[in-house]
């Protein structure tokens, strides 16, 4: 419910702050004290857009605040974990600023916002009857989850949105699967051609490498025998070579370390030396018997190098794409080729999920024409009384061409609050206060299955009085002991149910007119009842009268 609404620089308002509390709450005042300032406020904190002329005459900017207590709102808990945020004890701080200048901001919980996000929050929170942009009850969705819960069939409307869903994706699997089906269709035999293409030529990893170093030492055999034997005999060959000079060295070195130990380090570096020459040469010796001249294997290398070659200019650049184009050539004609059972399969899915589809939405149907009549004789039956006496309400039922999310059909509801007048849809009627009746007796009937906690009315006591005007009272409080309700009005019938009385009141200062609000208690409650009963309030009878009313309220 709302806790506390701060608004700053708003208008003629300076700066006030309203606490509410559970139950019903009423505001009242003088014509012209800025009641409607109060509910353009909240307004502004539902997501309304709104120009820099709501900006008090001197000031910078306009703020209002919102304070929330969202405990057990798991849907509201949910909106604020999708945008990041907790709520802290439990509450919910929804801030819009107006800038001279022109630019809004908004904040949830200390965090930038936008005023849709507010707005969003704002929706589930609070229900403000008496300014059409923000009345829930206009727009046909909130009236089809409305009869949902009247008439039981939530659960099954959410079966029903379920099947539609999976039927929906099921259906955009297939086609996305036909369009892809066809697509490969189109490249079949190309695809078999260029799989068969690289298949035939059985490539490996890495062959390329191996080739291109085959082929160069196949190309130069003659300078890899020669160049070969020639490092073996310089290296080892019997006329002192390289590996025997350096024996001798390694006498007369091994002489002087024998004397000097300090040439150790040179010893065994010479040692290393020694080793290595002689395994190269004879390294040298193997690797030149080992090297053969092969014309008809170079021939059948650089063919293979060529055919390879060809496929990377094609599927290329590199051999390793070559392979992995082959992959996926074949994974794309096993797909076509398996296309048509994988289709058969969904289409038999398909089938399935239409007629279960088609039956549950027709449970759903006969549950919500059901729950109409009964939604129609309740409404019906409380509009006299809230001096609507040529009042009828009906709810129809537009039938879909085929079942959609919602159903077979989109409920819509339909007044007519003159006799003798067509009925036509909520949205269309005009009169305010009117509208906040139908409202009401709307919430009358609904009180315990509406979940928005915040019930806001304003203009409901717009053109009645008397024993209406009680009517209308008891109907608002017996709402708020399923909601908590805001009502603004001039009624004292309505005045002396509240659970809490707050008064607007307007003065001036500094040569600015300000608007101030403050709760009312004991004798200044009871001067204000006698006020809004037209008597004077000084006077005893009128006070007396409006003890009275308390006291039965």
């Amino acid at each position: 419910m709302l806790v506390e609404l701060r608004i700053r620089n708003l208008a003629v308002i300076d700066d006030l702050s309203l606490t509410l509390g559970s139950g019903l709450n009423v505001l009242s005042g003088e014509t012209g004290a800025g009641k409607s300032i109060i509910v353009g406020a909240l307004s502004l904190l539902l997501g309304e857009r709104a120009s820099a002329d709501v900006v008090r005459v001197g000031a910078a900017r306009a703020v209002v605040e919102g304070v929330f207590d969202i405990q057990a709102r798991d849907d509201v808990a949910a909106i604020l974990d999708e945008l990041g945020l907790d709520a802290e004890e439990g509450l919910l701080i929804l801030r819009r600023e107006v800038a001279a200048e022109g630019r809004n901001r908004a904040w949830v919980n200390g965090s930038a916002a936008t005023a849709g996000m507010v707005g969003r929050l704002g929706a589930l929170l609070v229900d403000l009857h008496g300014q059409h942009q923000h009345q829930a009850l206009l727009h046909r969705e909130a009236q089809r989850d409305i009869l949902d819960a009247f008439c039981g069939a939530r659960p099954l409307a959410m079966e029903v949105a379920r099947i539609h869903g999976s039927l929906t994706e099921l259906e955009s699997r297939v086609e996305a699967l036909m369009a892809r089906h066809r697509e490969l269709e189109s490249r079949a035999d190309f695809l078999r051609f260029q799989t068969e293409e690289i298949s035939a030529a059985e490539l490996m990893p890495e062959e390329d490498g191996a080739l291109g170093a085959e082929v160069r030492r196949l190309e130069n055999a003659g300078d890899l025998i020669r160049d070969a034997g020639e490092v073996h005999r310089l290296l080892g060959g019997e006329d002192r070579g390289v590996v025997d000079q350096i024996a001798n060295v390694r006498g007369m070195l091994r002489r002087l370390a024998d004397i000097d130990p300090s040439l150790s380090d040179s010893m065994s570096a010479l040692d290393e030396a020694y080793h290595a020459m002689g395994e190269t040469a004879n390294r040298m010796s193997s690797y030149a018997e080992s090297v053969e001249h092969d014309p008809a294997r170079l021939e059948i290398a650089r063919e293979r190098l060529d055919l390879i070659f060809r496929l990377k200019q094609k599927y290329g650049p590199e051999l390793e794409d070559v392979i992995a184009t082959d992959e996926r050539l074949t994974a794309e004609l096993a797909e076509f080729e398996g296309g048509d059972l994988d289709l058969a399969n969904y289409r038999e899915e398909i089938e399935r999920l239409q007629a279960e589809l088609t039956e549950r939405a027709a449970e759903l149907t006969d549950l919500r024409r059901a729950g109409a009549e009964r939604l129609q004789d309740q409404v019906q039956e409380i509009l006299p009384a809230l001096g609507l006496e040529g009042g009828v309400f009906e709810v129809a039922f537009d039938a879909q061409r085929a079942v959609q999310s919602f159903g077979a059909e989109a409920p819509e509801f339909l007044v007519s609050l003159n006799q003798g007048f067509a009925v036509k849809p909520l949205s269309k009627v005009a009169s305010g206060g009117e509208l906040s009746r139908v409202m009401l007796a709307l919430k009358t009937v609904l009180a315990a299955l509406d979940r928005v906690p915040t019930l806001v009315f304003d203009e409901i006591d717009a053109g009645i009085g008397g024993v209406v005007a009680a009517q209308v009272a008891s109907n608002l409080k017996s709402v708020s002991e399923h909601h908590q309700v805001f009502v603004i009005t001039h009624l004292p019938h309505l005045a002396s149910k509240a659970d809490h009385h707050l008064l607007v009141q307007k003065a001036e200062e500094e040569g600015l007119a300000a608007t101030s609000v403050g709760a009312l208690e004991g004798e200044a409650r009871v001067r204000e009842i006698a006020r809004m009963l037209g008597g004077d309030p000084d006077s005893s009878a009128s006070r007396e009268h409006a003890r009275e009313m308390l006291k039965a309220g």
